[in-house]
């Protein structure tokens, strides 16, 4: 059981961060700064909200989301590891790893100089993690809250032998609707469409999407930026430490089948997230650290 009190002793920000219940009983750390407001829950290490001062939020959140212990959350900035999509050789294992099934310890909360909120969460290897995967490690999840929002996976191993794991900051982005969406910055990119098993290349300066879609680009680290023509905003998408970038839209029939999802869900998001998966896995040697991050924010 979490006792908010204790954790809003040891860690609230006067004015500026605090926690809540906010959703089923679950623990959100909740951040009021000067640069925009932001929600995490400890769930999951889940990021379910950042609105940047003066604007509306720039992440989708799934109305019909569980909230709900053992189910993950839809929508926000889920954590996948250590294994993106299902796992290979057991279907039972949960789809995305482990991680965001499961409450987050906090290390650190504090305001940096320049006004920006720091938070820090960690979950570390458990009896109930080895379940899922035999490994030690201790896995960090750094979030800056300032005029962007800066989310970084940080995994150690920690034990004697070599890991290999998969990642993914899965992040949903909110728009007025599918048709006014182009996504740039992808152009010349080699992909692997999901949906057809093929690869290709992108000739087209601008992505536009109108089914279903899932493409993994490929050994990229390059920054793109989400264009909604009818919110007439532009969202910059940068990030570090990951070489796939994959863009997902499920489409009116898949989302139609998918339980915490709206029947038009998919006509107000898309996802693009920064990944490490498929020839792009990550390997830590004993002791070694790597850190995965991606960088949010409103192109000026």
């Amino acid at each position: 059981m979490i006792d908010i009190d204790e954790l809003d002793e040891k860690y609230s920000i006067e004015g500026e961060l605090g926690f809540a219940e906010l959703e089923n009983d679950l623990v959100f750390i909740t951040v009021s700064n000067k640069f925009a407001d932001a929600d995490i829950c400890l769930y999951g290490a889940h990021v379910t909200s950042f609105r940047p001062r003066n604007t509306m939020d720039i992440l989708w959140m799934s109305p019909e989301s569980f909230f709900e212990v053992g189910k993950p959350i839809r929508g926000g900035i889920p954590v996948c590891f250590p294994w993106f999509g299902p796992h290979k050789t057991d279907s039972d294992k949960p789809q995305h790893g482990f991680a965001r099934l499961m409450y987050w310890d906090v290390l650190e909360t504090a305001v940096k100089p320049n006004g920006e909120t720091l938070i820090r969460l960690q979950l570390c290897s458990s009896e109930a993690t080895k379940a899922y995967w035999p490994h030690d490690f201790c896995a960090e999840m750094i979030i800056t809250v300032g005029l962007t929002l800066v989310v970084t996976l940080k995994v150690t191993n920690t034990s004697n032998e070599p890991l290999q794991y998969g990642c993914a900051l899965h992040s949903y982005y909110s728009l007025s609707a599918i048709e006014n969406l182009s996504i740039e910055g992808l152009k010349g990119l080699t992909y692997y469409n999901q949906l057809t098993g093929e690869n290709g290349v992108q000739k087209e300066d601008y992505l536009h999407i109108g089914d279903a879609f899932t493409r993994h680009y490929l050994d990229t680290e390059t920054p793109v930026v989400i264009a909604d023509s009818a919110f007439r905003r532009r969202i910059k998408v940068d990030k570090s430490g990951s070489k796939v970038t994959t863009v997902w839209n499920p489409g009116e029939e898949t989302c139609a089948q998918i339980a915490d999802l709206p029947d038009e869900g998919y006509e107000t998001f898309v996802c693009v997230e920064a990944t490490n998966a498929f020839d792009y896995q990550v390997k830590l040697d004993a002791g070694e650290s790597y850190e995965t991050s991606a960088i949010i924010g409103l192109e000026e």
